[in-house]
């Protein structure tokens, strides 16, 4: 792929550049993560290195990309949640909580696994908001409505703005925030930032067409400044390497042979768009 290097497996990029303490409120070792304001805040100082992917260890979180938009994301305390949880792709597992979006039928299903103890649907079915903070073991997770067109018929609400129609899902566990942005359809606003807080790794769809452009998704990932950005909902490499550059000078790419990579607060890297191999 141009524009990048191929690597078998990563290698430690350095020794950490910083810790975000400020004033001790969010410690290294904490199993949850309290995702602070950003919309105002004081620029960051982000640790510099990456663990190769092994299982979570205390102060780690494994995530793994299945395809699409659906990852599994793990805790040291065995808590597990699935993205986007659909019909077509799912874990050979039960999780804690699957998260969906209404968008198209990849992003959700109408017949989850009854077993799983919580289901959280990013839009409101009886036309309101979706309001979900749950916190199973030693992970929360939340959600921020956004809006989303509509694209006639069922759930797509018709052809105009569906409003509070997707939801932001926000992880939080080994220190970490994770978010995942969802079928998102327009850059955020203050109350958006003030309401995610800040936000360690992106789980970011790249088509460039049915969410958002490549040019929209840039500054939507300037808007959040993680340490990390995951590329999802690309529908081949063409998509992907647009992306890729359109974030040029920004973030550097590196490309995963593995689907799966354990992170750390205190090893994160400093402004890395991974590429997890998925379906």
């Amino acid at each position: 792929m141009p524009g990048f290097r191929i690597g078998k497996a990563f290698a430690a990029l350095g020794a950490a550049l910083g810790l975000l303490l400020l004033a001790g409120l969010w410690p290294i070792a904490a199993a949850r993560a309290d995702c602070l304001p950003i919309a105002h805040g004081p620029a960051r100082v982000l640790p510099a290195s990456l663990r190769l992917a092994q299982a979570p260890g205390a102060g780690q979180v494994r995530l793994t990309f299945l395809g699409h938009s659906t990852f599994v994301i793990e805790s040291a305390g065995g808590a597990s949640a699935v993205t986007d949880y659909n019909d077509y792709i799912r874990p050979p597992f039960r999780p804690d909580v699957a998260t969906m979006n209404v968008a198209h039928d990849t992003h959700f299903t109408d017949h989850p696994d009854p077993d799983i103890p919580h289901v959280l649907r990013g839009w409101d079915p009886g036309g309101g908001m979706a309001q979900h903070d749950v916190t199973v073991k030693d992970m929360r997770v939340r959600n921020i409505p956004t809006n989303i067109r509509g694209y006639g018929g069922g759930y797509g609400g018709g052809y105009g703005t569906r409003v509070a129609g997707n939801s932001i899902f926000v992880f939080e566990a080994g220190g970490l925030c994770i978010a995942h942005l969802g079928h998102l359809h327009h850059t955020l606003t203050d109350v958006h930032l003030k309401e995610l807080g800040i936000i360690d790794v992106v789980l970011a769809a790249v088509d460039g067409s049915f969410t958002i452009s490549h040019a929209d998704m840039v500054r939507v990932i300037e808007q959040l400044r993680p340490a990390v950005v995951i590329p999802m909902h690309y529908f081949g490499g063409a998509s992907l390497e647009r992306f890729i550059a359109a974030l040029s000078g920004r973030y550097e790419p590196k490309l995963s042979d593995t689907p799966t990579v354990v992170l750390s607060r205190a090893r994160l890297p400093q402004r890395q768009l991974l590429i997890l191999p998925g379906h």
